[in-house]
């Protein structure tokens, strides 16, 4: 799924995206992404094991972490890519909508595993630069 329609499409109706690998330095991608879905409406989930707090959210250690109520719409993996698989299992066992790997980070066999069990996915491209791209700022 890297066509802009589809893209566009998924970013309009999602409303919360779990923050994998989100740093609590503002000074890093991965911060000013999620200080980004949020400013964009978003409910942004910060996933961290190491992070207490981010933008103010309580930081969860893992996907597993998060309440079950939660639905998650988006995945967003800031994590390198050997680590992709594992956190397309929790993105399938959670219930989450898609798994969105940022620039760079791609993992072909994860990837099918993820379409197979009817998650959207998007790899190597950047959350923010297509939200602004394809919506707006």
């Amino acid at each position: 799924m890297n066509g802009d329609d589809e893209i566009k499409d998924l970013l309009e109706r999602s409303r919360t995206i779990a923050v994998i690998g989100v740093s609590d330095k503002p000074e890093r991608d991965s911060h000013r992404v999620a200080a980004h879905l949020e400013r964009a409406g978003y409910r942004m989930i910060p996933v961290n094991p190491v992070v207490e707090e981010v933008l103010g959210q309580r930081c969860y250690p893992d996907l597993a972490s998060i309440p079950a109520e939660v639905e998650i719409d988006i995945v967003d993996v800031f994590r390198r890519s050997e680590f992709v698989p594992e956190i397309v299992e929790e993105a399938i066992d959670c219930g989450a909508g898609a798994v969105w790997l940022q620039l760079g980070i791609s993992h072909p066999a994860a990837e099918r595993r993820a379409a197979e069990a009817g998650l959207e996915v998007v790899s190597n491209r950047c959350i923010k630069i297509e939200h602004g791209r394809l919506i707006g700022h």
